[in-house]
C-alpha cells in the first residue's frame, strides 16, 4: 500500500507542482541596527490623593520602564515610591499581588539642589541573569508598571509633575486598527495589539518579565501577531536568528523554527534568511528521528548529541522533550505517550512548509522529498493515530485518551480527512477553551480553517475565566501568561504568547493573508460569523490594506477593499455566497468561488436569494 502511495503521489506531483516555485525576486530587506528603540514619557491619566502627603497615580496602561518625578523640595527628605501592575480596591497598589505581577517599593532621597529624579530600580535576579536578553545600558533597570504610588510628598500637587518613562521597540501606533459591532472583541483586539508593543521593550520576542527569554511557540504568535499590527520585520528576523544557536528544549517549540523562518519569508518576500539557514532548518525538522512508518519520537535512539548539536545546543549532554502545552495543568489531560499525535502533527506541518522552502529555493529533489514524506506521515498519523469507533484522535500510540490538543493540531495542519472533519470538530467544541492561551492560537486557526467561524468568534468574545476578556476584568492591559492565575499561580502579567487575537482578526476572522511571498498578492477570506460590521487597517510590506465590512438586512453582504499599488487579491466567497455578486457596480467574475481584486478600491456587494 505505501509503495502504491509512492507511485501515486509522485505522478500526482510531476502533474500539479512540477516546476516548483521559486521566489518572484530577492528583495533587500536590510535593516538599519541602530535608533530600534524609544523611549516616551507618560502622564498619569488620574491622581488621587488618598491621605496626608499621600498620592496615586494611574497611567492608564502597564509599560516596561521606570519612573520619573520633577519638583524641587524645600530642603531634604525622603519619599516613600510604590510601582506596581495591579491595583488594590482602595485605590492603592496590591503590595502583594501575586504570581510574578510585579511589585516595587522604592526608598528616594530627595534635595533641593536636584530638581528631576528617574527612579534607579533594583535589578531582578532572573530576568537580569545570564540567560536573559540583555537590555541596552543606557535604560538601566526597568520594570512592568502602572500604578503609583507616593507617599511623604509634603509639596502640593501643583508644584510638582510625574512620568511613566516607557521603553519599546519602534512601533507604528496608526500603522492598524480594527472596529466591529462586538465591544468585547475590540476590547480583545486593542489588548492584544497594545500588548505587542509594550512587550518589545528587548528587542526580542521573549516569553514574559519573569524570564526574558525568546521560546520559539511565544515566537511564533508574537510574530504573526506583529506582522498584523505593524509593518516592522526586523525584530522578527532579529529573533529568528537567535533561535539558531539558542534553542530551547521544547520539542514542539523546535518543530516551530521552520515556520518562524516561512512566514519571515512570506511577509517580507526577503530570501536570504533562507538561504543562509537552510541546513539548519533541515535539522530542526527532526526528521533524523523518522521510524520506518515515517513517525518521529524524542524517546528514540537516534536523539544523540549529535543530533542536540545540528539543533544549535551548545550542550549536547541535553535532550529536548515533549511539551504539548504549558502548564501541564492545561494539557486536557493528555497522556505523554512516546509516540505523540501532537508532535507528529508538528512534524506533518513541517514537511509540508520545507518542501516549499525548498522549492523557493529551486531545490527540487529537497521539495519532493519532503512532500513525499508528509504524505507517508499523514497516513501513518491517520492510521495508527486516530479511533476510527470515537471518529476523534488520540493522545498517541498506545494510548486510549483523546485531548483536545490531539485533535485541534490535526485540524490546524489540515490532517483531518473530509470523512472525518464531523466528528473531530464535534469533540474539539465539547471541549471548549481546554487548552492555554499558546493553544488557543492553533484552536482558532483549526476551527477558521474549517469554517467554523460563529463558534471560533464566540471563543473570541467569550467573557468566562477562560478568556481575552478576563484579562481585561482582572485589570491587566497587556495579555497574561494564563488565563487567569489560578490556572499557572506563578504567571505574570506581560506575556505576548496570549496575544493571539492580534493575528487570528487579521488573518481568520477577516482572512487577509499573504498569498504570494512579499504580498505581491492577497488572499482575503473573511468569515465575519453573527459580526453586523467591521472595519480593518492592515499593514503590508507593500503598502496599507484597507477593508470594511457591513451586512444589510440579513441577506446582502457588502466589502470595500482598498489596496496598495501594484498588489492583487483573491476575495474567497463565503460557501454560502448568494445568487448576486457585483464588484463595483458589475457583475463578478467568478472562478473557482474566487474575485479577483485590482490595486484601488473594490466594492463587492454579494446578496443572497432566500428559498
Amino acid at each position: 500500500m505505501v509503495c502504491r502511495s509512492l507511485q501515486l503521489l509522485v505522478l500526482l506531483f510531476f502533474m500539479l507542482v512540477w516546476p516548483v516555485q521559486t521566489a518572484n525576486s530577492q528583495r533587500d530587506n536590510s535593516f538599519p541596527a541602530d535608533n530600534l528603540f524609544r523611549n516616551i514619557y507618560i502622564a498619569p491619566q488620574n491622581v488621587i490623593q488618598i491621605g496626608p502627603n499621600h498620592y496615586f497615580f494611574d497611567f492608564g496602561k502597564d509599560a516596561f520602564g521606570t519612573f520619573v518625578l520633577k519638583f524641587r523640595p524645600g530642603r531634604p527628605d525622603t519619599l516613600i515610591i510604590h510601582l506596581g501592575e495591579k491595583a488594590a480596591s482602595d485605590n492603592r497598589l496590591d503590595r502583594q499581588p501575586g504570581g510574578t505581577i510585579r511589585y516595587q517599593r522604592i526608598v528616594l532621597p530627595v534635595h533641593p539642589a536636584q530638581k528631576e529624579y528617574t527612579l534607579k530600580l533594583p535589578a531582578d535576579k532572573r530576568n537580569t541573569g545570564p540567560a536573559a536578553v540583555a537590555l541596552p545600558d543606557s535604560f538601566g533597570v526597568i520594570m512592568p508598571f502602572r500604578y503609583c504610588e507616593i507617599e511623604n510628598m509634603r509639596i502640593p500637587l501643583t508644584g510638582w509633575s510625574v512620568f511613566q518613562k516607557a521603553y519599546h521597540y519602534r512601533f507604528n501606533d496608526k500603522a492598524s486598527d480594527f472596529t466591529c459591532s462586538d465591544t468585547v472583541l475590540n476590547q480583545v483586539w486593542d489588548l492584544c495589539k497594545y500588548t505587542i508593543k509594550a512587550t518589545s521593550f528587548c528587542g526580542l520576542y521573549i516569553d514574559g518579565d519573569r524570564e526574558r527569554i525568546p521560546y520559539e511557540a511565544d515566537a511564533l504568535i508574537n510574530q504573526l501577531s506583529h506582522y498584523a499590527v505593524d509593518n516592522e520585520y526586523s525584530m522578527a528576523r532579529n529573533t529568528n536568528e537567535y533561535f539558531m544557536t539558542q534553542p530551547t528544549w521544547p520539542t514542539e517549540w523546535i518543530l516551530q523554527t521552520p515556520m518562524l523562518f516561512y512566514y519571515d519569508y512570506l511577509y517580507t518576500g526577503d530570501l536570504a534568511p533562507l538561504v543562509k539557514n537552510y541546513q539548519a532548518l533541515k535539522n530542526k525538522t527532526l526528521m533524523d528521528l523518522e521510524r520506518d512508518d515515517g513517525l518521529i519520537s524524542t524517546k528514540s535512539d537516534k536523539l544523540t548529541g549529535k543530533l542536540m548539536k545540528d539543533l544549535g545546543f551548545p550542550d549536547t549532554t541535553q535532550r529536548i522533550r515533549d511539551i504539548v502545552d504549558w502548564p501541564e495543568g492545561e494539557r486536557d489531560g493528555y497522556q505523554m505517550v512516546a509516540v505523540n499525535t501532537v508532535v507528529n502533527s508538528f512534524y506533518y506541518k513541517n514537511l509540508l512548509l520545507m518542501s516549499e522552502i525548498a522549492g523557493f529555493l529551486e531545490k527540487r529533489e529537497d521539495s519532493l522529498l519532503y512532500l513525499l514524506k508528509s504524505v507517508l506521515v499523514k497516513e501513518a498519523i491517520n492510521r495508527k493515530l486516530f479511533d476510527r469507533n470515537k471518529g476523534i484522535y488520540i493522545d498517541g500510540e498506545g494510548s486510549a485518551h483523546s485531548s483536545l490538543h490531539a485533535n485541534m493540531f490535526p485540524l490546524a495542519f489540515g490532517l483531518v480527512p473530509e470523512e472525518h472533519l464531523k466528528t473531530v470538530i464535534s469533540f474539539i467544541k465539547s471541549r471548549e477553551m481546554a487548552c492555554s492561551v499558546y493553544g488557543a492560537q492553533y484552536l482558532l486557526e483549526g476551527l477558521y480553517n474549517c469554517g467554523e467561524s460563529p463558534y471560533a468568534l464566540w471563543l473570541l468574545t467569550s467573557s468566562g475565566d477562560r478568556s481575552w476578556y478576563n484579562m481585561i476584568r482582572a485589570g491587566s492591559t497587556i495579555a497574561m501568561e494564563a488565563w487567569d492565575m489560578k490556572y499557572k499561580p506563578n504567571a505574570d502579567w506581560n506575556h505576548a504568547w496570549g496575544a493571539a487575537p492580534a493575528n487570528i482578526v487579521t488573518r481568520c476572522l477577516w482572512g487577509i493573508t499573504p498569498a504570494e511571498p512579499g504580498f505581491t498578492r492577497a488572499l482575503i477570506k473573511p468569515q465575519m460569523g453573527n459580526l453586523a460590521y467591521s472595519r480593518i487597517k492592515v499593514p503590508t510590506i507593500r503598502g496599507t490594506i484597507y477593508a470594511g465590512f457591513n451586512l444589510i438586512k440579513g441577506n446582502k453582504e457588502e466589502y470595500v477593499i482598498e489596496l496598495p499599488r501594484h498588489v492583487k487579491a483573491d476575495f474567497i466567497l463565503p460557501p454560502e455566497n448568494g445568487n448576486s455578486v457585483r464588484v463595483n457596480g458589475k457583475p463578478a467574475g467568478i472562478t473557482n468561488g474566487k474575485i479577483l481584486l485590482k490595486a484601488g478600491i473594490n466594492k463587492i456587494r454579494i446578496e443572497t436569494k432566500h428559498k
